[in-house]
């Protein structure tokens, strides 16, 4: 009896090392992933970070996240080629306007010049038009930090002029009015 308590011991903790190893083995293999080659997007998460730009609400929903992270390629698929803003200047009393290539530079500069942004859409005030074309009037807020000692809030009300070629397609701004305390 003695003989085989002797070797049942060896091979118990043979037995034990083995199975040490084949689950260190398969912890090694399941945790080998790549941060910088994750997988492949199928298209369905359960927390979106953009909006579906077919919808008007998901327009507003990226327009809000690429001025949160200062995110260019966004913000410039909002706008339609042929975009126009339109902005008050209080300091001649007149309204004056800039195209898509404009707004690009001066937006550009807006998110580098800042430290954070964050832009809050209001009510909408008006909204009228159809499948491919409407008008709407909504509320911001629009705070702005450059530095901890140097921010801006802005309010007021955004009008836009969205478009698009038919109900598959994403909304674009055509033009946008800003009718703010700026």
């Amino acid at each position: 009896m003695n003989k085989i308590n002797n070797i049942k011991k060896p091979l118990n903790s043979v037995f034990i090392l083995l199975t040490l190893i084949a689950s260190f083995a398969i912890f090694i293999v399941q945790s080998c992933t790549n941060p910088f080659a994750p997988a492949l997007f199928d298209g369905k998460t359960d927390d979106e970070v953009l909006g579906d730009q077919r919808t008007i609400d998901g327009l507003f929903k990226n327009f809000r996240y690429s001025y949160i992270l200062k995110d260019t390629l966004v913000y410039g698929n909002m706008l339609n080629d042929d975009f126009t803003l339109i902005y008050r200047d209080y300091d001649q009393g007149v309204d004056k306007s800039w195209g898509r290539n404009e707004d690009m530079i001066a937006t550009n500069g807006l998110f580098n010049g800042s430290q954070s942004l964050d832009l809050i859409w209001n009510e909408v005030l008006v909204s009228i038009g159809d499948s491919v074309l409407k008008d709407i009037s909504r509320g911001f807020t629009l705070t702005v930090v450059f530095n901890p000692s140097d921010q801006i809030r802005v309010q007021g009300r955004a009008s836009f002029r969205l478009v698009r070629e038919s109900d598959r397609h994403e909304w674009k701004i055509l033009q946008w009015r800003d009718e703010s305390n700026f």
